[in-house]
């Protein structure tokens, strides 16, 4: 029998009257018996879907088996018939799977597997790049915090006052430039199916690009295009100490040593030399003391010649070997930073070379460049002061 008991504001409360049975033991049981079978059809439903989850992983780990990118797929292949036969040769989806270039002249942006194609042939036309710290952006420019103070410390007495210093910090921009360049390709090699277009187009590409890019790195002012290391005004110079030879007066390496001594341990211990091929050659024939050769050729396959001990990139628009140049420089150039703008632009036209059996693809690419610890590198002077 059940009783209500009304307490003033609340529902009535039902409770069991004392011929009212029940086996909280028998509950307790067919609870669990029931959580226990739950438990059971969840993890049979795991282990199925685990099952067909190693079954995935086993099909794409097979040789030649790889996931695709469905939309980067038919976006590269659009990209390539454009390249080939231009936009009417497009059908309506693969027109649609091009982004439309911001460019006043039209044209597409090229996909992200010929940019990087285009990026990693760069390298081979554009020294720098292999010894630079590089990265991309998609803003205008690029705003990279620097230190231009360190905290000043001094040694105390126990009760003395303690003075507060603290650390002072600027700014270095790195603007992005846009660069431009055409390659003409023939109308034969671009009907021939055999003949991966989009490969050759990327590399031609690669070559001008790396060929103005390289120049700038190097000795750019600045003007609609990246700073140069070498015009970078705050890089300190040790001298030769002749007025017209790498080598000092007595025929030695004394200015050498003063150069790459110059810098500080850290940016020594990671630093690389660069010159043309013409100031390689001279420092070749350079000896010490001892008439040994101070440069080390390399006895390893993927491995760089060395100039006491360091390794040597060959950097063509450097300066020649003359009085007041300054044709090599030692450093460490992870501090020399380039910034590729997002988006490479391709516009084809087959109408200014017709008569030629050419068609001309137009490219033009943003990209920032700017040395932005100017104390990492040091460059020579031919002279005596």
């Amino acid at each position: 029998m059940n009783h209500a008991k009304h307490w003033r504001g609340l529902a009535p409360l039902e409770t069991k009257a004392e011929g009212d049975e029940a086996d909280p033991l028998k509950a307790i049981e067919a609870l669990g018996v029931t959580i226990n079978g739950k438990f059971a059809d969840i993890a049979k439903e795991m282990k199925a879907m685990g099952d067909k989850v190693d079954i995935e992983i086993v099909k794409r780990n097979r040789p030649g088996t790889e996931s695709k990118d469905e939309g980067a797929e038919v976006e590269v292949k659009a990209f390539t018939t454009f390249l080939r036969q231009g936009r009417e040769a497009l059908g309506a989806d693969e027109v649609k799977s091009l982004r439309v270039s911001d460019d006043t002249a039209g044209g597409y942006l090229a996909p992200a597997e010929f940019s990087a194609e285009v990026d990693k042939n760069l390298v081979h036309f554009s020294p720098v790049r292999s010894a630079a710290r590089v990265g991309p952006t998609s803003a205008g420019s690029v705003i990279i915090p620097r230190r231009t103070g360190r905290p000043t410390g001094r040694w105390v007495g126990e009760t003395e006052t303690r003075t507060g210093t603290e650390s002072t910090y600027g700014q270095a921009e790195v603007p992005v430039d846009e660069m431009a360049c055409y390659v003409d390709v023939s109308n034969k090699l671009l009907e021939d199916a055999a003949v991966d277009v989009a490969a050759e187009v990327a590399f031609d590409i690669a070559e001008e690009f790396g060929r103005l890019e390289g120049a700038a790195f190097a000795v750019g002012d600045g003007v609609k295009k990246p700073l140069g290391f070498m015009s970078d005004t705050n890089v300190l110079n040790s001298v030769s100490g002749s007025a017209s030879v790498i080598a000092d007066a007595d025929g030695g390496v004394d200015g050498l040593i003063s150069l790459m001594y110059g810098l500080h341990p850290f940016y020594r211990s990671r630093g690389v030399w660069m010159a043309n091929g013409l100031t390689i050659a001279a420092l070749r024939k350079l000896k010490d003391a001892d008439k040994n050769y101070i440069w080390q050729p390399s006895i390893r396959d993927g491995q760089p010649d060395t100039l006491l001990g360091r390794p040597i990139i060959e950097a063509p628009d450097m300066a020649d070997i003359s009085g007041g140049a300054y044709p090599l420089v030692f450093g460490d150039f992870t501090h020399y930073r380039i910034f590729d703008r997002v988006g490479l632009s391709i516009l084809r036209d087959p109408y200014s070379q017709a008569t030629a059996g050419l068609t001309r693809f137009h490219a033009r690419k943003r990209v920032g460049g700017r040395l932005v610890r100017a104390e990492a590198i040091r460059k020579l002077k031919i002279g005596t002061s």
